[in-house]
Order: structure tokens, then C-alpha cells, then sequence
């Protein structure tokens, strides 16, 4: 099993910054991706950004340019910095990994930006 806890998650002005950090722990021997989810009120989860264990990224296209995803592979540890942020970024954001084909999420942490 894994366990994800995240956090970093807030209120903020739209053009402002947050920054996530993901941490795992238990058997994260063999994780081989890590990433971010989102979901907000009324609409699927969506992907956000992705790192993968070689440290090839992938990102949502409404991200691309203002969201970066980082992450230490040996602590299997994953941050999101959040910038230019848009009241359409509220959501609960999900932290996800990858063990296998079996895919582990966190509880979720609330990010709202004000207009």
C-alpha cells in the first residue's frame, strides 16, 4: 500500500501563488509516476501535471506556462508551483502516484482563488 498526504492548499487572489507538496510513504518502492489531479464542483477529474520516475513532465493544456511540477524521486516527494493563478483553478486537488498498474490518491486539498 501507499498513503499520499498533501498539502499547501489555501485561499488566494487570482495572480497569486501557491505551491503543493505531495509525500509518500509504505511500499513506494516501484512507484513510477507521480502527479496532480484536480477536480472542481460539477466536473470530472482532470489531469493537472505529471512526473514520471526519468523526470519527463506532462502537463494539462489550461496549466501549461504558469503550473510547475517538480519532484524527489528518492523521497518520492512531488511539488506543484502554482502561479498566475485563475478563479477557474478552484478545485480539490488530488495527488496521484503510480505503483505498477495500480494508481494511489490522496485525500485531497482545497485551492481557491478569488476574483
Amino acid at each position: 500500500q501507499v498513503q499520499l498526504v498533501e498539502s499547501g492548499g489555501g485561499l488566494v487572489q487570482a495572480g497569486g501563488s501557491l505551491r503543493l507538496s505531495c509525500a509518500a510513504s509504505g511500499s513506494i518502492f516501484s512507484i513510477n509516476g507521480m502527479g496532480w489531479y484536480r477536480q472542481a464542483p460539477g466536473k470530472e477529474r482532470e489531469l493537472v501535471a505529471a512526473i514520471s520516475s526519468g523526470g519527463k513532465t506532462v502537463y494539462g493544456e489550461s496549466v501549461k506556462g504558469r503550473f510547475t511540477i517538480s519532484g524527489d524521486h528518492a523521497k518520492r516527494t512531488v511539488y506543484l508551483q502554482m502561479n498566475s493563478l485563475k478563479p477557474e483553478d478552484t478545485a480539490v486537488y488530488y495527488c496521484h502516484a503510480q505503483r505498477h498498474v495500480t494508481p494511489y490518491w490522496g485525500q485531497g486539498t482545497q485551492v481557491t482563488v478569488s476574483s
